[in-house]
Order: C-alpha cells, then structure tokens, then sequence
C-alpha cells in the first residue's frame, strides 16, 4: 500500500520525513513515499510525482502555518482528492488547529500530533491493507505503543530545530508565472526531442501533443494546478481578462483548457467581480 506525504517548507519537509519512517515501523506492509528521496534524477518532476499519485491508496498532507495556502500543496492535494475518496487524504496539521483551515483542504480529515489523533491515523492505514497484510489489533497496539514515544521525542526535536518560517510578501504575478513556465519547459524540451522522428511542428500542435502525452489524471492535475492560480489572481484584484492573457502565455495550457478554466472564474464568481472576456 503506497501512502503519498505532501510537504513545502522545512519544517513540513522535515516532519514528512519523520512520518516516512515512523509509519513504515508501525504499519510494516505500507510504503510511504516523500519527494524528497523518492524522485529519481533527471526526471521531469510534473510525470514523477503524476506516476506516483496514479497507484497511491493514502494521502498525507503536511501543514504549517506558512503553507497551508501554498500553490504546490494545493495541487498534490487536488490531485490526491481526484484519485482517493475524502477518507483516504487527510492533513497532518504540525502547528494548526482544525479551525485554522479553509477550503479545498478542510473537506479533509485532520490529524493532530497527539497520541489519540495518530492513533486513528495508524489503524485507519492498517484497515486500508489488504487483509492478509493487515495487523490484529492488539499487535498494532502494542507497536504503536513501543514506537510512540520515538515519534514524540523526535517530532518535538523538529519543532525546536525548525521553528515557524518567517511570513514573506505576496509574490508578484511576474514571479508566479515565470515559476510556472520553467516547471513546464521540461516537456517542451522533451518534445522538442522527439521533433523529426514524428514528433510536432508549432505551437498548437505543440500543446496538442503535450496534452497527447499526458494520462487524464495528469492532464486533471494540471489544470487544478492552474484553476487554484487563477483564483488566487481573481481574488488578488486581476480581471479575468488579464488571467486569460496570463494563462495565453503558458505553453503547455490548450485553448481547450484555458477557455474552461475561464468559464469556471466567471461561473464561481459574481459579475461584479470581474470583466467578462470577449
């Protein structure tokens, strides 16, 4: 059984870490996999972690109070809500209180770093094996019990180590963007590639073998990834007319996508809000 732990920031990294050993010593049939080691070099992160997401059966999502909002937890936990039910992701909130959480991510169960909060976490893990695979629960019990206070002395060392990261400024549009394009020019390149042996001629084709490419899981992921950016621009003060411009620019996004993505801001959002496209 894969379990996918989501993490941004040191202190969420270092904590997904913690979880990675300490769930594979109590729950010996699950495999927990992080980004930090899990991705190989030389791969295109976009593909790895999409690969890795399409056999996960449970999601962890790290929190902190400086990424709870962050743009690459919201898509690995928009891709994780496509592919599992509601009650296989849920959040592991390192310094939050369930109240802290706003939507997409408070659809999710939420676990505390308390003796009875992981607990639930661990048999609910255990309930999700196969039955041959799967602990009484008595011997889970006692595992747990033996390797509990590991997890408490080692999670308190990480607090003290890592203390809340410093809040930063909004970043700029410019910024976002040129973030978004450099993680996508990998497949332009690796497209690109392949150009003579079958491969695309120009922009439209372009996208269109991008999109050829990619399973549907990917090609949902993406365009969460860039529904939860426009957003946030909408909700920044941008016109939707400038987000469609935003979203022109990106290469690997089909007029397809963009147009759907466009629909969506002005359905979620009254009229007031923002000027309709041409």
């Amino acid at each position: 059984m894969k379990v996918f732990i989501s993490w941004s920031g040191d202190r969420s990294r270092e904590v997904a870490k913690l979880l990675d050993y300490w769930i594979k010593c109590v729950v010996q049939a699950s495999r927990p996999w992080i980004s930090t080691s899990g991705i190989d070099a030389g791969s295109i992160w976009f593909n790895q972690i999409s690969n890795e997401l399409q056999d996960t059966t449970f999601g962890i999502i790290c929190l902190t109070h400086e990424n709870r909002e962050a743009p690459w937890i919201l898509f690995e936990a928009g891709a994780l809500a496509k592919g599992l039910a509601t009650n296989r992701v849920c959040t592991f909130l390192i310094d939050l209180e369930p109240r802290d959480i706003r939507d997409p991510l408070a659809q999710f169960n939420h676990t505390l770093p308390v003796y009875e909060s992981i607990w639930k976490l661990v048999s609910t893990l255990n309930s999700s094996l196969a039955e041959s695979s799967r602990l009484s629960v008595e011997i889970l019990q006692g595992v747990f019990d033996t390797y509990w206070p590991q997890f408490e002395t080692k999670f308190s060392a990480i607090l003290k180590a890592y203390g809340a990261e410093t809040k930063t400024e909004p970043r700029k549009q410019e910024d976002i963007l040129a973030e978004i394009l450099e993680s996508t020019r990998g497949l332009e390149r690796r497209m690109r590639s392949l150009e003579g042996s079958g491969g695309p001629k120009g922009e439209s084709s372009a996208k269109a073998w991008i999109e050829s490419k990619l399973s549907k899981p990917s090609l949902n992921a993406l365009r969460d990834f860039y529904w939860t950016h426009a957003m946030r621009q909408l909700e920044s003060g941008h016109s939707v007319d400038t987000i469609r411009d935003m979203l022109n620019r990106t290469p690997d996004l089909s007029d397809e996508m963009i147009n759907e993505i466009v629909t969506r801001l002005i359905l979620n959002n009254p009229p007031s809000s923002h000027i309709a496209p041409s």
